[in-house]
């Protein structure tokens, strides 16, 4: 089960959040309480999470509602914007159109100081790896962030690189991929935001 972290002060201005360790909203901190009750009826066998305060913020109402502990996986952590961090997407174009262009085309180019796509999926695919190898038939709850949720989601359903270009993912919205014991994968649930009706969707 794949969660997006809830609201920051970054992603009210849809600006480029990667590294830069920011906190939850008030409104942040309300979603990820309404997907804990969404989720923690489910039979969840552990609560991982990227190391950013944002998406552990997110963890702790779901790890307190099952009584699971919270662990930290550094392969969930956003990619890295580099220069663009806390630019809007306007704003970063402005600021290097050419390369901006490329990186929008290509999962391979860098942002100025930054990772490509690419190499965040070879990350997120070998944290999702080692996650699937520890918890064998068993439901986890990962907290994180759009690049890692596209990925496994790229990876679960067989597609390409356009989905990381072609798929919005609401702040706090739920979706979930099974990995199966013989190497085959399915999607089964993308960009669910029944349990925050109240929030316009962004």
């Amino acid at each position: 089960m794949l969660l997006r972290h809830g609201q920051t002060a970054l992603s009210v201005d849809r600006r480029y959040s990667g590294r830069d360790d920011v906190a939850l909203t008030e409104i942040g901190i309300d979603q990820a309480a309404r997907a804990a009750g969404r989720l923690a009826n489910w039979p969840i066998a552990a609560i991982v999470t990227s190391p950013l305060r944002r998406a552990r913020q997110s963890a702790a109402p779901l790890a307190a509602a099952t009584g699971l502990p919270v662990t930290v996986d550094e392969g969930l952590i956003e990619t890295d914007f580099g220069q663009w961090e806390g630019l809007t997407f306007t704003e970063a174009s402005q600021r290097d159109p050419e390369l901006h262009r490329a990186w929008l085309r290509d999962a391979t180019v860098e942002p100025p100081g930054g990772e490509s796509f690419a190499a965040a999926e070879r990350r997120i695919a070998d944290a999702r790896a080692a996650i699937v190898a520890d918890h064998p038939g068993q439901v986890v709850v990962l907290v994180t962030h759009v690049t890692p949720i596209k990925s496994m989601l790229r990876v679960a359903m067989h597609v390409g690189p356009e989905l990381l270009y072609g798929l919005h993912l609401d702040l706090a919205s739920v979706s979930v991929v099974e990995f199966f014991g013989d190497g085959g994968s399915v999607g089964r649930l993308v960009n669910d935001t029944s349990h925050l009706r109240s929030y316009p969707l962004a």
